[in-house]
């Protein structure tokens, strides 16, 4: 099996050497040179973590060539670099080539799928609600991956692409994929968004001083209770449109097998098994903000307003995010405009993320 990764972060990184190790053929796309250089001169991906060791990787900065053959291609950017790798993508997918968005931000798999009707082409979009693996990049082509996740849960934009999908994942990464029933179950499954957005405001300053401290151990008592009543309004919309997804103490559970309890006990927990790691962001231009604000928390209080479902805590959030960094994170989200559902109803929302649209002219 050939696959593609587009990226070559943390996760890209991750990935391609989780993929290598196992004998699977792997090829690196990046918008340059830069964290890739080693790569290009022939050396291998080193990793360090809790996978330990060198594995091969082909690179190319040419997105068509990268993609050449490739069975199966990964997204592997944050959701602020979705659009400009999905129109980079889009015009050079095969209709046999499954592509998995690893992790899924404000229906970016919808805006792929829309990008391909463009051309009359259809192919597998699976959107995940998480990523692979968890991890930095340290150096040019190193990585230290902190985990590999045990478990994903991931939805195909069509229904009919469900099995393929499942068969080609499970051969890559094993019996770890929990089938969501659409594109809005996955999107609302993704529970870190709220969770760095609570993290964020009430660790502000440590952030802007550069200090160095644990993100576990800074979900503290109050930290966790709030992170409880953002994950209420989230469970309170996926109810709207008729879903069950996990609680943010479900998902602690299922990926780092933590004993069930409040959030703060289960931070606790993972904060003295992980000794301190991983530690929290040292800058305001971090991924907890920058990220996950404009491409989680934005797409969720547009959802609400579409359901008429009530999000204080969210439209407050947003609110004061945008007041500490003097920005407007909604006009930063340059995927939502192009989907045109501010007038649909959550009836039409859900049944376009359960057959994404249709080849032909741009709708």
């Amino acid at each position: 099996m050939k696959v593609a990764i587009l990226g070559a972060g943390g996760v890209g990184l991750g990935m391609a050497a989780l993929m290598s190790s196992k004998n699977i053929d792997v090829r690196l796309w990046a918008p340059s040179s830069t964290g890739v250089q080693t790569l290009l001169d022939g050396k291998p991906i080193v990793s360090t973590g809790v996978l330990e060791g060198e594995f091969r990787a082909s690179v190319n900065l040419d997105m068509a060539k990268a993609i050449e053959g490739a069975d199966a291609i990964f997204v592997a950017v944050p959701g602020n670099g979705h659009k400009t790798v999905i129109d980079l993508l889009a015009p050079h997918v095969r209709p046999d080539q499954l592509i998995a968005i690893s992790s899924h931000m404000s229906l970016s798999a919808l805006y792929l799928s829309r990008q391909l009707s463009h051309r009359d082409a259809v192919c597998p979009i699976s959107a995940w609600a998480t990523t692979a693996v968890a991890g930095r990049r340290t150096n040019p082509g190193e990585v230290h991956m902190a985990s590999v996740r045990q478990h994903i849960v991931a939805s195909t934009v069509r229904p009919e692409d469900n099995e393929n999908a499942a068969l080609v994942l499970t051969r890559i990464f094993g019996d770890v994929f929990e089938p969501a029933s659409d594109v809005m179950a996955a999107t609302l499954t993704n529970v870190n968004p709220a969770t760095h957005l609570a993290v964020s405001l009430c660790n502000l300053t440590r952030m802007e001083y550069g200090e160095e401290w644990g993100s576990y151990r800074g979900i503290s008592s109050a930290v966790g209770r709030l992170i409880e009543r953002l994950d209420g309004e989230r469970l309170s919309l996926a109810s709207r449109f008729g879903l069950s997804v996990q609680t943010v103490q479900e998902h602690l559970h299922e990926s780092f097998g933590l004993p069930l309890g409040s959030v703060a006990e289960m931070a606790a927990e993972q904060d003295i098994r992980r000794n301190g790691a991983p530690t929290g962001p040292t800058t305001l231009e971090h991924r907890y903000v920058t990220e996950d604000v404009p491409f989680g928390i934005v797409p969720l209080v547009k959802f609400g307003k579409i359901a008429g479902v009530a999000m204080p805590l969210h439209d407050a959030g947003l609110a004061l995010i945008g007041a500490l960094y003097g920005r407007s994170f909604v006009a930063e989200n340059d995927i939502l405009p192009h989907l045109d559902i501010d007038n649909m109803n959550p009836e039409e929302l859900l049944a376009l993320c359960r057959r994404g649209y249709s080849p032909g002219p741009p709708q």
